[in-house]
This record gives structure tokens, sequence and C-alpha cells, in this order.
């Protein structure tokens, strides 16, 4: 395999740009064709999404992580280098997006003919205007035969403020018109900012770990040259490293003599350990400090569940998979966490329900581990009052992840619960449905505009609790899949919480505490008590499952004993026989209840604590 000469691409010559659109609008297909028509792979019917490599998004059809790639492109005589980066389009992985954006010049923004703009279009527009890309938009799948491109402009041109000549109608599928979208990136995107001559200045925007080679991280050079043998220092670990190979991605690594400023590429440099290559991190030569690049806010994680191995012998395992898993995707916090029935294990913070599920399914895709996931929950903050506890603590204000560590009322003059700017954009004949279900959800309407004549955007303040686990199925179920929906954080708000503790004969079961709205409290209580009914296996003796808040009572299941039948040898006789011996058997019951105690089994704890999937 011969290496390419890369001083012959100089910056001028160079385009960075990424495709961004809501899910399902082809925005992998669109990187087919280019990849295609770029020679870069042979034209084949077998090119089907080439750029989503995980097992996860081939089965699930998504893109999941961002994946970059370098096209060689002639125009008018010249020769570019083209560095076209995939990204996902739902909202939990809006993170790679916006690190996407940081290592491009210009975006293509793609909307589906048929579906119009949708609210992941409009969220992803907005982190590339504020990012001050050049936004080329692209009207894709017009071979449809509902496709309607000139409803599409006009809602380009309402929403965005873009001239509909602007817009390039293509057929991704079929590669129509697919050619002049090249020639329009080399024509509208401006070249990166930067120069060769400058000390060598690079950015980390994602890493993968290797089992042979360590850690292989992606860089975009923003001033200099590196090469094989080149030693260079970490802005954030200030580790020294030898480079071993430097290369570009054309999907597959291909080695190259030298990057220069300006293009994107992988760099393995013996980097052994997974904190090493942090995401954001600013990479530059020994000896020649550079001012670090700013690199990225951390994601805030939306939604924390519990992650404890399902033997505790396979912790080590798991630890050491999670820890390769989060270098690939930087956007999962991880604290440490041990529960009394599920043993030691882990807090894992997401993005969101579906990030969750994917992340899950790659630790058993290619780690191997199953693992226990406990229900998702939210971060609450509390605002102290008792001056004991804010000693304690350092500060007035606590962030509450485990439901076991809610301070009391008494001590407390405020709970706070996180909340979101919801954006819906549904077609105008499911609009009261959704209203409907949003008021139900506590939601808080704030805009209401159409975006045409049946096209309605909507805009909620929504607490996160309560869009976390269900929400968007039931939206996409009322509105016969047509609605989408996006949000972004939107800071606390003060809310009326309370601790849920669940008692077995009047014991409190700690892993089953959990944090809730009080107007909810007693419908989730008689949720749970029914479900551990059903779990929970009988014994010789009654037990009473309730849900108590603080003192009170909320709802209530007993669970009936196994009895044996004492009056089977009377035959008639009197009936004060008959009760003298029913009596006796209540009598030994009642004592047992008293010394007896509940053992509930592990794996009525992991039914109960996983998600609510039967409502």
């Amino acid at each position: 395999q011969e290496e390419i000469d890369m001083s012959t691409y100089p910056v001028e010559s160079i385009r960075n740009f990424s495709i961004i659109a809501h899910v399902d609008h082809g925005k992998s297909t669109l990187a087919d064709r280019l990849l295609e028509i770029t020679g870069t792979i042979s034209k084949t019917d077998r090119n089907k999404q080439v750029l989503d490599k995980l097992q996860v998004e081939r089965e699930r059809g998504i893109t999941v992580k961002a994946q970059s790639a370098s096209l060689f492109y002639n125009h008018e005589g010249i020769n570019y280098l083209l560095n076209l980066i995939d990204t996902p389009g739902h909202v939990d992985f809006s993170y790679e997006v916006s690190r996407s954006l940081s290592a491009c010049q210009g975006v293509i923004l793609v909307v589906d003919a048929n579906e119009g703009i949708q609210a992941q279009t409009v969220a992803n527009f907005y982190l590339a205007f504020e990012a001050q890309l050049s936004i080329i938009p692209v009207i894709n799948k017009i071979d449809l035969k509902n496709a309607d491109p000139e409803r599409v402009e006009k809602q380009i041109e309402k929403l965005f403020d873009i001239p509909t000549d602007e817009c390039i109608r293509i057929s991704a599928k079929q590669g129509t018109n697919v050619e002049k979208v090249l020639q329009k990136v080399i024509e509208k995107i401006p070249p990166p900012q930067c120069n060769t001559a400058d000390p060598l200045k690079a950015l980390v925007f994602d890493s993968t770990f290797d089992h042979y080679r360590g850690v292989v991280a992606n860089i975009a050079l923003f001033g200099g040259e590196i090469a094989k043998g080149h030693k260079i220092v970490s802005a954030h670990t200030k580790k020294r490293y030898e480079v071993n190979e430097v290369g570009i991605l054309t999907p597959n690594e291909q080695p190259t003599h030298k990057l220069y400023a300006g293009q994107v590429g992988y760099l393995i440099a013996g980097m052994k350990e997974v904190t090493e290559a942090q995401i954001g991190d600013t990479l530059f030569l020994y000896k020649q400090p550079v001012e670090p690049l700013p690199g990225f806010k951390s994601a805030k994680p939306m939604v924390f569940a519990g992650m404890y191995p399902i033997d505790q012998t396979e912790y080590n395992n798991l630890k050491s998979a999670l820890e390769r898993l989060t270098l690939n995707d930087s956007s999962v916090t991880v604290h440490r966490d041990s529960s009394l029935a599920l043993g030691a294990g882990w807090r894992l913070g997401f993005l969101g329900l579906l990030h969750m599920e994917v992340f899950n399914q790659r630790l058993e895709q290619e780690y191997n581990m199953s693992v226990i996931l406990t229900a998702p929950t939210v971060p609450y903050k509390a605002v102290l009052s008792s001056a004991k506890l804010i000693k304690e603590y350092g500060k007035d204000q606590i962030t509450i992840i485990n439901p076991a560590q809610f301070p009391d009322k008494l001590s407390v003059s405020e709970y706070l619960e996180p909340t979101v700017l919801g954006t819906v954009v549904t077609p105008h004949e499911y609009i009261g449905k959704i209203i409907t279900l949003c008021q139900d959800r506590r939601a808080v309407q704030k805009d209401l505009l159409y975006i045409d004549e049946n096209r309605v955007m909507l805009k909620y303040l929504f607490p996160l609790n309560e869009i976390v686990v269900d929400f968007y199925d039931a939206l996409k179920s009322l509105s016969s899949g047509y609605a989408s929906f996006d949000y972004e954080d939107a800071g606390y708000q003060s809310a009326d919480l309370i601790k849920m503790d669940i008692l077995l004969n009047g014991n409190p079961v700690e892993e089953l505490a959990t944090v809730i709205h009080k107007d909810k409290a007693y419908a989730a209580g008689k949720l749970l008590c029914e479900r551990l009914k059903e779990t929970i296996p009988r014994q010789l003796f009654e037990i009473a499952i309730q849900a108590a808040i603080g003192k009170k009572i909320i709802a209530r299941e007993t669970l009936k004993p196994y009895r044996k039948n004492v009056v089977a040898k009377c035959y008639g006789g009197d009936i004060t026989r008959r009760m003298k011996l029913l009596r006796r058997q209540a009598e030994g019951k009642r004592l047992m209840r008293k010394i007896g105690n509940v053992e509930v089994p592990r794996d009525a704890f992991i039914r109960v604590l996983k998600r609510e999937t039967d409502k």
C-alpha cells in the first residue's frame, strides 16, 4: 500500500465539512455516494452506510459515532482534499455533533423532501449557526413519490433565512445531483485558517482503543506538521510520546509520511492508558509549547442509572471494559457506587435513554459483558437550610444522584429538579393530542409556531424526569410516528419532591427507595407494590408490601402466606372444634411473622428495578 504524499495539498485546497440532519434523512447514504464519486470506495450495490462500522449501528440502522473520511476530488484542474465527518441524528448524541463541528469550517444540512424540517434539523442548524460555519442546504430523497421539494424550500427559507435558490435537490440513494454538492462544498466552504510554518497544534476530537496498538486518536491540525518519530506532549496530562504512525482515514486507516496544517487524520503514539487521549486535548511538539485549544464543554448527563456486574467476580473485567468504552464515548460519566442487594458497581450518567441502551448493547457486543442496569433517574438538587448539614457538605446546595442520600424535608428549604426546553415538530392534525400529553407531563408551553400550513413547532418547558422514560414512545404513538422531538438543558426549577420508601413488614428496603414528584407518588407507589407482589416468593407468613412517604402509607399489597389445611381431619362434629384449630394456626403464623424476616431475592430486585416496560 503506497503512502500518499500529503504535502501536495496546501491549506487553500482543503475543505473540512460535516453532514448534519434529523434521524433518517439520509446522512450516511449521502456520505456513501460522496465516497463513491471521489473514488474512495469502489462502486458496488453493497455500499450501504459504509461509515456505520459498529455492530449496534448496523443492527439498529442508526449512526451512533461520528465517523470521518478523507476524499480526494479534482475540480477545475485542482486537486482538493475534502475531510467529511458523518454525524448521528438522534438528540441523545448531539454531543457528537457539536464535537465534530469543532473540526469543520462548513456543514451540509440535509432535509428529507418527504418529511420536511423536523426537530433535530432545527437543533443541528443552530449548533452550526452558533459555530459560525457556512451552511449548504441539501434536499434529499426527491425520488420518492410523495416528495415535495418546493414546500421544503419554503420551510428552510422561513425558519433559517436561507434563500430557496441555494438549496440543492438530490437523491442520495440514486446518486442524482450529488456531484453538485461536492462542487458547492468547494465553492462555498472556506479553507481552514492555519499555517504549516506555525508550531504544531493538534486537537484530539475522537479516540478509540485498540487492543494491540493502544489508543488511536483522531486529530485535526490547526498549525504545523506532524510525522513519525516526532516527540509530542499532551497539554492535558503533560506526558511525552513518540509518534509511531500518522495517517488519514479513507474510511479505513491509511498511513502517510506526514500530516500538515488544516488536515484531519489519525495518530498512534504508544498511549497505553485509557485515560491519556482525552477528547478535546491539544497536542504539541516537545519544547515548543502552544496555547491549548479551548477544547469542548463536557457533556451534561441527563439520565443516571446504576450498573452492576451480574456476578461480583466479574467486577474487574467490567471495570476495564467500562474504561475502554468511555474513552470512545466520552459523554458518559462514571462514579463508583455500591448497593446492599447488588454489590459494588457504578452510577453512570448518560445523555438520554437511547444512549443508555446503545452503551449497554456495545458493552455486550464488544466486550461480552452482561450487566444489570437499574431504573433511570435524573439528578435533583436540594437547597439546605440546617447549619449542621451545610457545615458537613461545605456548601448550601447538594446534588442528589442516589435516592438513598435524599435529605429530610426538615433540613431543606427547597428541592430543585432539572428541566429541559423541548421542541416538538408535528403535523397540525395531532396538535390537540400532543398538547394534552405535554400537560399531563407537567410541561409549560413557551411557544407555538406554524412552519407552513400543515406543520407546527411547539416549545415546552418539561421537567426532565417526566420525559426520561417513555415520553418519546408516547409522542410517536399519538402522532402515528410523524412528530419529532428534541430537547436542550434549561437549568433547575423548584419542585415539590418527596422520597418514597418501600416497606416489607414495616422494614424499609433501601434499594427500592425513589425520589418522585408529590402528584405522581400515589400511582407510582401502587405500581411498585403490585410489581413486588408478583416477584417476591410467598412465605409461610403474611407479608405486607407498603409504599410510604415519611410515616404515611400511600399504597399496600398483601402477599398471602402458604398454609396447611388444618381442618382436613374434621368430619362433621361441632364448629367450635374447627374454629379452635384455625385459631391455633393463626396464632402460629402471627409468631412466625414476628421473627421471620423477608429476604428479597436478587432477581426480584432486578425485575422491579429494570425499566417499566409493561406500562
